[in-house]
């Protein structure tokens, strides 16, 4: 079996690499089979948690306040990586925030990846439900703080092992398969941008939850349109 990897979890503000942030990366380095070491911080997404977000993961908005976004930290996680393949559960959704904060600084980051949850579909047909929380549970894997980056990231280490001993000999533990996810670089939000969205807001006495700074181009343009169709346009000055 694959026994070199980097295993990989990212908490995030939502689904979308195009539209939300990474709020905690966990990565544990597995050299033989065994973690040699591991890498794990919070990070400020610069917009508010929803209190979905909060619950699931009990990460809450005081404690990514003083933390960096991930812009600031992109090139000390792919060095922590190096050229080792990442393994996770769904590790594509990992992989797409990742890949979308490299596109944006240009820094090449093409992997390949082992991916527990194809794994277990293909392996455990008896078992309903095929998120991590059920598998830990099934084979009795300590979760640890269960949605909590680092903690899954581990679980999903131990996880690997337990699927290899129900079928060592299938062939998704001999080869990493390459992880493809192509995305585009972000335009920073224009001047024109912020300053009508800034009037938007003020004019309708609204808080954003997000720092306009921190917007680009297309999410500043589809909150301009949700404000403007919730509670309609600057009036007009002659």
């Amino acid at each position: 079996m694959i026994r070199d990897y980097v295993a990989l979890d990212l908490e995030t503000s939502g689904l979308n690499p195009s539209e939300n942030q990474i709020i905690e990366i966990g990565m544990a380095k597995v050299c033989d089979g065994e973690i040699t070491e591991t890498y794990s911080r919070l990070l400020n997404p610069k917009e508010k948690l929803s209190q979905r977000i909060v619950e699931l993961t009990g990460i809450t908005d005081e404690m990514v306040a003083e933390q960096p976004h991930v812009s600031e930290v992109i090139e000390e996680i792919v060095n922590f990586i190096g050229e080792l393949p990442l393994l996770g559960h769904n590790i594509i959704f990992d992989y797409s925030f990742l890949k979308k904060a490299c596109v944006n600084h240009g820094i090449p980051f093409e992997k390949n990846g082992i991916d527990t949850l194809k794994l277990a579909r293909r392996l455990l047909p008896e078992v309903e439900h095929k998120n991590l929380d059920v598998l830990c549970a099934y084979f009795q894997i300590n979760p640890g703080n269960s949605h909590r980056a680092l903690d899954d990231a581990v679980s999903a280490h131990q996880l690997y092992y337990k699927l290899y001993a129900v079928k060592p000999d299938d062939e998704g533990f001999r080869e990493t398969l390459p992880l493809n996810y192509t995305v585009k670089k972000d335009t920073p939000v224009t001047a024109a941008q912020k300053r009508y969205l800034a009037a938007l807001v003020s004019y309708h006495g609204l808080t954003l939850e997000q720092d306009i700074d921190s917007l680009t181009k297309s999410r500043a343009s589809k909150i301009i349109d949700g404000i403007i169709s919730e509670h309609g346009k600057l009036p007009y000055k002659k």
